[in-house]
């Protein structure tokens, strides 16, 4: 009798620090955060297209959670038609050459886990810049933070979560490509902005970064974002498929839970498809 090899289940590394690492209170603090978000998502989406991509912060909650879940509020008229999410994230604590799958099977969060997409997997794997690295998943909180909110927004979904470390914008574009698909697609892109500003400066250089961004210019640098790879890379492929990006939120750790004297940037974007760019699937 054969029998199928265990499960490599990735085990969540920043619960209880970065959110709630018990499942009720992480449940209420998510669904929270969404519901604070609702009434700006219900006045965005009463006029527009659902995201085809977004950028999304991944500070702690207290932190950044609640501008995050002005991205993620945009998705609950969907939330039945997307069944795969592409999640991209910089590396911060291993480094990694390209963009790293996790080899796992699955994702597991304190609201349970989330099957890795084994047929995205396929697709990208053969490319020269992907590679295979569960430790630069294993600590990584880029990708984790998440997770919650997607578990909490979304129906149905497996994940394609990839890790990115020493990359060209080219290279990250490219696999986005591979993995566009239509609207049961959602590519997340995971970064924070500036980093340890004064709150005046990092204002400035924030707003100049949005611009950048809202402008499609794929030149940020990992002063601007921390994520600068991944987002340069979405930011190619948005510009190819014509995709319109929105601000849903900027502010940094001065206006949440921190202090002004070194402060971390947050900002969500949204990017919908133009109703005669939208590719039928």
């Amino acid at each position: 009798m054969s029998t199928s090899p265990p499960l490599k289940i990735r085990q969540p590394a920043v619960a209880g620090t970065f959110y709630p690492g018990q499942r009720s209170n992480l449940s209420s603090q998510v669904a929270a955060l969404l519901e604070g978000a609702q009434p700006a998502a219900a006045q965005s989406n009463s006029g527009t297209r659902t995201p085809k991509a977004i950028i999304v912060p991944h500070a702690g909650y207290i932190y950044s959670g609640a501008t995050a879940a002005l991205a993620y509020a945009r998705l609950s008229p969907v939330r039945r038609t997307i069944r795969r999410v592409v999640l991209l994230g910089p590396v911060h604590r291993v480094p990694v050459q390209g963009l790293a799958l996790p080899g796992a099977t699955a994702f597991a969060t304190p609201l349970g886990t989330i099957e890795i997409d084994q047929a995205a997997v396929d697709t990208v794997k053969h490319l020269p810049q992907v590679v295979l690295s569960p430790a630069a998943h294993a600590m990584e909180h880029s990708l984790e933070v998440q997770l919650p909110f997607l578990q909490l927004v979304l129906d149905n979904f497996k994940l394609l979560p990839l890790a990115v470390g020493d990359a060209s914008a080219d290279d990250v574009a490219q696999v986005l490509e591979a993995l566009w698909g239509g609207p049961e697609t959602l590519i997340v892109i995971s970064s924070d902005l500036s980093h340890f500003l004064p709150y005046q400066t990092a204002q400035a250089v924030d707003q100049d970064t949005v611009n950048h961004i809202l402008s499609l210019h794929s030149t940020l640098t990992h002063h601007q974002a921390c994520g600068g790879t991944p987002v340069n890379g979405l930011l190619l492929a948005a510009r190819r498929h014509h995709l319109q990006p929105q601000l849903l939120g900027l502010c940094n750790s001065g206006d949440t839970a921190g202090d002004k004297d070194r402060v971390v940037g947050y900002a969500s974007v949204a990017f919908t498809e133009e109703p005669n760019h939208a590719q039928p699937h």
